[in-house]
């Protein structure tokens, strides 16, 4: 066996080149290769070179500390299946970069390679939970560009890696053991990207790879892949360009067995059956990528350290403590009538009363406070398997009482507050000109291939929606994550608008899928606003409760839907889908366990869409159609001053009987109009260096953007704004044009006012007066304009020498066409 990386790639070489050339198998070809390595493995030039990278492996482990000795570059090669391209190939590289790290590993598809690395502190943290925070950035020189901000460097994170940090977070959270509390940190660099291979998925794959092997405690890996849908066929791990036509974009992240992890995606309203089937195809494909990293970590990844876990309470301390709270908490849960505040002050109660009957005992607080949490959590569970009824006293498959209002506050554009249970959230909707578009950053545009969002949705979680006190700030990542999941969910629903739509949502209560509620919403607020929707849309949580066997699979199980605060807390799962009635528009899996089986998944699926339904069904008895109140595009035209102006305006509209007809609109709706101007005129309408559209957007807010040479697009924020608009530019049309004065000319001056200084001319009808001082009427000293019997009304001829660069006043003389008097001669000789 060659242990030298450089004879391994010589030898990858050899194999590559031999079966390029005579296309025979790779399987084949290895096998006589090693046969013929062991009868030359004594020949001169073999043993020559077997030292030499014996030499280099020593020094190499020579320079490096102890826990980065074992170096070593493996490529694992994972079959990535397109249904129409040739088949790619995902590698995986560890042991040459990072070697400080715990464990790293590089993923490359196509020309998109992610560094992952993990980093695990020694001593164990103080928190009763997994302190695990992953950072993915975005690298302007992975794609040989340079940041456009003003220090030309990579800043804070942006959305996209945001969502994509926490994207890989949960597939890899759920397989660390429970009593696993360490610092641990995984950070995703792209080194490099193409305009083809997304790197999501890409960074999944290595952040699995480099907790493998890796030393850090964990019950991976997991494989991710990303699946769509074009033609009614699943494409696995498209390219950005699949992505454009496929109407799903579903990244699914499994682990051996075929056990579901982490489920993420959207889709264009896509069939129940088509999901079901992308998410069985993803999980199979998924497993590839497992068995790959399995090969990787089996041979070259090191040892799991042992570490530190807290000693268990005594066993009597455990018994006083479920003697004491098991009754009373049952009792707590088994009161129907708790909300969500006096039962989590009830339970708070009955928490510290046995707080302070065991203060006398040895142990520590934080412990015994983590086995009455243990207890509760366990008694939760198993009062909904012995009755299947739930703490708020609804069956497994009930909703909580849904109420919806819109039209709330007239001066918004679109309205509306979804109430389900506690949980109550106030949606709005603002209209605004095509240029208040969201601009995405480059990457973004590289990777995504999206420019700018005509539609986006916004996403507010206050302090007081849970009854806490908190700093008032720029969004966090859980806000950055809800709201681009409820924009996911309406977005297939709204078509394109030839203005900018943002959709804000403020959770004002919160007591379980929040963002969800966001859904229901923001389609109920965009249909006051009457935006023509193509159906509504609506979104459930689904949560689930399990029970393991000895050997550690699942015995049972309870689905819930309409997911509870503490059913979250408590449960094992976070299941959130929306949609239409017809299909799916979004999900997203927060799987608490390692991995579910695609049974349980399959049957969530079905019980959220059906919850979905019903959702929708309450929805339509408030508003089942656009508001009348909305925006419609109308076309026209007129004529205006010689100027075409083409209309297309706001309107209201109501439908009746499958057809519309106008109605009353709102005085604050925005209006959008087409004018076009002929290229002579179009000095006039914009003024010096644009100042007449700045001073028109400052003054009334009407907005003029330029189409092409002659066409212009006019965004009004009201009726009102528009019709001061109109009155505007039709007085700069109409006014004539000012004449561009050549220096150097001579022009024919009127005197409009004499003063004792000189005198005030102009030169065209319009033009503010200029002064022509007395020192450039004539070349002799004059005292006053009259010497020289001029007057109002009348005419001279001045030259034109630009404007002065202070005062901007221009600088006339008619000296300078005068003829000099003539010389005085003097005589010097007196005699």
């Amino acid at each position: 066996m060659v242990e030298s990386m450089d004879s391994c790639d010589q030898l990858d070489r050899v194999m590559e080149l031999y079966i390029f050339q005579h296309a025979c198998d790779a399987a084949v070809l290895q096998k006589c290769l090693l046969r013929t390595l062991k009868l030359l493995w004594w020949s001169p030039k073999l043993e020559e070179l077997n030292k030499n990278a014996n030499t280099k492996k020593q020094r190499i482990q020579n320079a490096v500390p102890s826990r980065c000795q074992h170096v070593v570059e493996e490529y694992v090669r994972v079959k990535v299946v397109h249904e129409w391209a040739a088949e790619d190939t995902q590698m995986m590289k560890s042991g040459r970069y990072a070697r400080f790290a715990d464990g790293s590993s590089v993923a490359t598809l196509g020309n998109t390679s992610v560094l992952a690395t993990v980093v695990s502190k020694a001593k164990q943290s103080a928190s009763s939970f997994l302190p695990l925070v992953v950072d993915y950035r975005q690298k302007a020189a992975a794609a040989g560009r340079i940041p456009t901000n003003f220090l030309r460097r990579e800043l804070g994170p942006t959305e996209r890696e945001i969502l994509t940090s926490r994207l890989i977070d949960r597939s890899l959270r759920p397989l660390f053991p429970q009593n696993y509390n360490y610092d641990t940190q995984i950070v995703c660099n792209m080194l490099a990207v193409d305009a083809t291979n997304p790197p999501e998925t890409i960074a999944i794959n290595a952040a699995s790879a480099a907790l493998a092997v890796s030393d850090v405690p964990w019950n991976g890996p997991v494989g991710a892949v990303r699946l769509g849908q074009i033609d009614n066929e699943i494409i696995v791990n498209p390219t950005r360009k699949d992505l454009q036509d496929s109407i799903l974009n579903l990244v699914v992240t499994a682990t051996k067995s075929n056990l579901v992890v982490m489920l993420e995606g959207s889709a264009e309203d896509l069939l129940q059956q088509d999901l079901l089937k992308a998410i069985k195809l993803g999980t199979k494909e998924a497993q590839h990528i497992v068995r790959g990293i399995e090969k990787l970590q089996k041979d070259h990844g090191k040892t799991k350290r042992e570490y530190e876990t807290q000693l268990p309470l005594d066993s009597s301390i455990v018994d006083t403590i479920k003697s004491l709270s098991s009754m009373r908490i049952r009792e707590i849960l088994s009161d129907h009538r708790h909300d969500k505040m006096s039962r989590d002050l009830a339970l708070a109660e009955v928490r510290q009363t046995v707080l302070n009957q065991l203060r006398d005992t040895d142990a520590d607080v934080n412990q015994l406070s983590d086995c009455f949490n243990s207890n509760l959590r366990q008694i939760f569970r198993d009062m909904i398997f012995e009755n299947d009824v739930r703490c708020d006293g609804r069956g497994l498959d009930d909703l909580r009482n849904i109420s919806c209002q819109v039209d709330l506050y007239e001066p918004l554009h679109g309205s509306a507050l979804f109430q389900r249970g506690q949980t109550q959230v106030l949606c709005t909707v603002a209209f605004d000109s095509p240029e208040s578009a969201l601009k995405m950053d480059t990457l973004t545009m590289l990777t995504s291939g999206i420019r700018e969002k005509s539609f986006f949705l916004h996403y507010e979680f206050p302090s007081y929606a849970t009854g806490e006190v908190g700093k008032t700030g720029a969004p966090g990542r859980r806000e950055a994550g809800h709201g681009a999941l409820a924009e996911k969910g309406l977005m297939p629903i709204v078509p394109h608008q030839p203005y900018t739509v943002r959709l804000t949502a403020e959770v004002l209560e919160s007591n379980g899928s929040s963002s969800m509620a966001s859904v229901c919403g923001g389609s109920l607020a965009l249909m006051d606003a009457g935006v023509p929707l193509d159906r509504p849309a609506a979104g459930v949580a689904v949560g689930l409760v399990t029970r393991y066997d000895d050997s550690g699979h699942i015995q049972d199980y309870r689905i819930l839907t309409d997911l509870l605060g503490i059913e979250d807390y408590m449960g094992d799962m976070d299941f959130k889908v929306a949609g239409s009635k017809r299909g799916v528009t979004a999900l997203q899996a927060d799987i608490k366990i390692g991995g579910l089986p695609l049974k349980i998944v399959m049957e969530s699926v079905q019980k959220a869409c059906d919850a979905k339904s019903k959702i929708i069904d309450i929805m339509n008895k408030c508003i089942d159609k656009p508001s009348g109140i909305g925006i419609e595009s109308g076309t026209g035209s007129r004529i205006e001053n010689g100027t075409r102006i083409r209309i297309e305006i706001g309107i209201g509209y109501e439908i009746e009987n499958g057809t519309s007809r106008k109605s009353v609109r709102k005085e604050n709706m925005p209006v959008i109009e087409e004018m076009e101007v002929e290229a002579h005129r179009r000095a006039r309408l914009l003024g010096v260096g644009g100042i007449n559209l700045k001073k028109l957007y400052v003054e009334t807010g009407v907005q003029i953007t330029p189409i092409d040479e002659t066409k212009y697009s006019v965004f009004a924020p009201s009726q009102a704004a528009m019709e001061e608009a109109r009155a505007r530019i039709a007085t700069w049309l109409s006014t004539e044009r000012t004449p561009e004065l050549e220096f150097g000319a001579v022009y024919k001056a009127k005197v409009v006012e004499v003063m004792d200084i000189g005198v005030l001319v102009t030169l065209y009808p319009g033009m503010a007066p200029a002064l022509v001082h007395n020192s450039q009427l004539d070349h002799r000293k004059i005292m006053h304009p009259s010497a020289l019997n001029l007057d109002v009304g009348s005419e001279l001829q001045v030259k034109y020498f630009g404007r002065d660069p202070v005062s901007g006043q221009a600088r006339l003389s008619r000296k300078v066409l005068l003829s000099p008097p003539p010389a005085v001669v003097r005589q010097l000789d007196k005699s």
